[in-house]
């Protein structure tokens, strides 16, 4: 038997590289993006709840009611953006199956979706598992990857479907701005291009900054597909649990999709949700807790020979190696977990051209002691 690989050039994901050899070798691992603390005691008891109260089927297609309505008033609260939870917000199973299943949705064969490199090492393979065609932008730290909007207007062409935006992004950390909004505005208007936006970092954001969602431009809002998640927010990236908020006509092509990726998604931990986020401050919290965590890792390599901006969002932070060693990022990656014993992940990885800028990425939602401990083997180097 013989089957022909529809992903030849696809194989384990670094993340589970890097964690595999974290655990093999001892190393801490500041490499994949979860936490390494358990989340609210009272969210683990709300879930708990519900399970006994017989919460245990298939929850509707389009997600638990409760959890649709407080997520809508929540996103109009704290954006002023309205959404109709039964016709334009869908609860699914993490902001991965969010992303595929709207661009399944969006994709025919030969559609050209744009993507701005480093990029999370998902969004290449959904685009071409659905037909489409990737047109990778590079970003660059010499300006601080920020976007330059000149060059995304001349990368459009009539075949140009949808163009994929982070905030706060991964790995960089990097956050829009009004005049990113404006500037993509601009160049959409008139044109049947619509964006994709990734925002499950949305609470992770610092130094008085304020997540800005394409949707809340009001030349963008009728065009936007809203990816989010609530495991980012709640430390629960196990729980797989996300949610897309589109208008109405977009929401229906969506389910469409969804329908058959996964259906439905976990109920007592929908019905858990619905009643935690009743309380504003167990998310809007979580912005001073992760910016003391980055304020304590990139203190602690103070003095280092590391160079880095502090990150705008999310919670990773990028440390550049260039006046240390012209190894490769990969390379060395996978040389210190296990000589030095900290794991990271290559930002090499993120580019479709595997482009080495000596950089690497490190997780700092772990514990102050794993913190502390990592930064001091870095301190050594």
């Amino acid at each position: 038997m013989y089957l022909q690989s529809k992903q030849p050039k696809v194989g384990t994901t670094i993340f589970t590289v890097m964690s595999q050899l974290a655990l093999e070798s001892g190393a801490l691992n500041l490499s994949q993006g979860f936490p390494n603390y358990n989340c609210s005691e009272k969210l683990v008891s709300l879930v708990n709840q519900y399970m006994q109260q017989g919460m245990n089927q298939y929850a509707p297609m389009a997600g638990i009611f409760a959890l649709r309505e407080v997520l809508a008033a929540k996103t109009e609260d704290l954006y002023g953006i309205k959404y109709h939870p039964d016709t334009e917000i869908t609860i699914v199973s993490g902001c991965t199956e969010a992303l595929y299943a709207t661009l399944t949705a969006l994709i025919l064969p030969g559609d050209e979706v744009i993507v701005f490199e480093p990029a999370y090492d998902s969004y290449l393979p959904a685009i071409e598992l659905n037909g489409g065609v990737a047109v990778p932008i590079t970003l660059s730290p010499d300006n601080d990857f920020s976007i330059d909007w000149t060059l995304v207007k001349s990368k459009l062409t009539p075949k140009t479907k949808a163009l994929m935006l982070t905030s706060p992004h991964n790995p960089t950390g990097k956050c829009l701005t009004s005049s990113d909004l404006d500037s993509l505005a601009a160049i959409l208007k008139d044109s049947n291009v619509f964006v994709v936006s990734d925002e499950v970092y949305e609470h992770i954001i610092f130094d008085g900054r304020r997540h800005l969602s394409p949707a809340m431009h009001p030349d963008l809002y009728e065009r936007t597909f809203v990816c989010g998640s609530f495991g980012k927010t709640f430390h629960t990236t196990g729980w797989k649990l996300g949610y897309c908020l589109a208008p109405k006509e977009l929401t229906a092509e969506f389910r469409k999709a969804h329908q058959w990726i996964t259906f439905s998604s976990p109920t007592p931990m929908q019905y858990a949700l619905a009643d935690f986020l009743k309380d504003k401050n167990n998310y809007l919290e979580v912005t001073d807790f992760y910016q003391k965590k980055r304020d304590k890792f990139i203190n602690a390599l103070k003095g280092s020979r590391f160079e880095w901006i502090p990150a705008e969002g999310s919670f990773f932070q990028l440390l550049s190696y260039k006046n240390i060693c012209d190894d490769n990022d990969y390379d060395l990656a996978i040389r210190w977990t296990k000589e030095l014993g900290v794991a990271s992940i290559p930002i090499s990885v993120f580019y479709s051209d595997r482009l080495d800028n000596k950089i690497l990425r490190f997780c700092f939602a772990k514990d102050d002691e794993t913190l502390e401990k990592a930064a001091e083997k870095l301190q050594k180097i």
